[in-house]
């Protein structure tokens, strides 16, 4: 539950979200003005699979746009789909780093906290205390 609650501050940070709900809409408004545009797309389901592949830069060829409206706006919806695409491993990225760090303070308090009562650790503690030592010291 602590990774998801990261990850969602992750993306709320990053301002993800707002990019990922832009391209659904974009997507969408798109796809009805292809789909009033262009003689060649008749339905609604043609025009958001001619958007998503374009969006994607699959590209099929099922469906092509051929009026300079369709264009303009295809090369628009390529180029924000492309960005969003991009976003996500930033990310990726970001949560990783941001959850490394929390596991490396943690490890370090937990640490600390030994140190400081080393009058109570038993003598197995304290071997593991000195191993810990020991590693750091030849990383």
């Amino acid at each position: 539950m602590r990774r998801i609650s990261l990850l969602w501050k992750v993306v709320r940070i990053t301002h993800a979200e707002r990019f990922a709900v832009g391209y659904v809409l974009l997507l969408f408004l798109v796809a009805v003005a292809v789909w009033l545009a262009e003689p060649s797309i008749t339905t609604l389901a043609d025009s958001l699979w001619y958007c998503f592949a374009a969006s994607t830069t699959i590209g099929f060829g099922d469906f092509v746009a051929v009026t300079w409206g369709g264009r303009i706006l295809t090369v628009l919806l390529a180029l924000y789909g492309i960005f969003v695409v991009a976003l996500v491993p930033g990310v990726m990225v970001n949560y990783f780093i941001e959850f490394n760090k929390i596991r490396y303070n943690e490890s370090l308090v937990l640490f600390m906290d030994q140190l400081e009562h080393l009058d109570t650790l038993s003598k197995e503690e304290l071997r593991e205390i000195s191993a810990k030592v020991r590693n750091f010291r030849r990383k």
